[in-house]
């Protein structure tokens, strides 16, 4: 749990930055891709998948601001090279619109949009960052499929970890 905004802003800019990594390596020919199959969310292209998540950080924003659950138009993303943008202008509202908060509304109760209870700050801006990850990990399993390669998450792959093990089991005599 985060005990202050600046610490759980920090944590923002780290996964907006590599949902916008991730997203800027797409190819050419990811615009306006969208699965065969599928209904809802499921269908989506790749250009809606990035304008929802654009838009969802700011409804997340206006909950946490208890301003209501409220979704804003998604920005242009119709075209690839709109997707980064918009990723880092709705970052960079996303934290002009928390920045700031009171540290004790990390802890305060966030009605629900059923109004079916309360949710605590801290878990509402996770809910926000937990989404975010959810979609930049769709579009990264459709790049995957496609054969477009895939940033790695922390900049090492698996086989460059599985590499070190030995290296690491004898360091740590296991």
């Amino acid at each position: 749990m985060f005990r202050s905004i600046d610490a759980f802003l920090r944590y923002f800019d780290s996964v907006n930055r590599r949902a916008m990594r991730d997203i800027g390596a797409l190819p050419p020919e990811a615009d306006g891709w969208r699965p065969a199959t599928g209904e809802g969310e499921n269908a989506w292209s790749i250009n809606t998948l990035v304008g929802h998540m654009c838009g969802s950080r700011l409804y997340f924003a206006s909950a946490y601001r208890g301003e209501g659950w409220i979704s804003p138009a998604p920005p242009d993303v119709s075209r690839r090279e709109l997707w980064v943008p918009a990723l880092e202008a709705s970052g960079a509202e996303f934290r002009e619109r928390i920045s700031g908060t009171p540290d004790h509304w990390l802890d305060r109760k966030v009605e629900m949009i059923d109004g079916q209870g309360g949710l605590s700050g801290w878990r509402v801006l996770m809910m926000m960052l937990e989404h975010d990850v959810h979609h930049r990990s769709q579009i990264d399993t459709y790049a995957g499929m496609n054969g477009w390669e895939v940033p790695d998450i922390f900049n090492r792959s698996a086989e460059a970890i599985g590499q070190k093990q030995d290296e690491q089991r004898a360091k740590y005599g296991r």
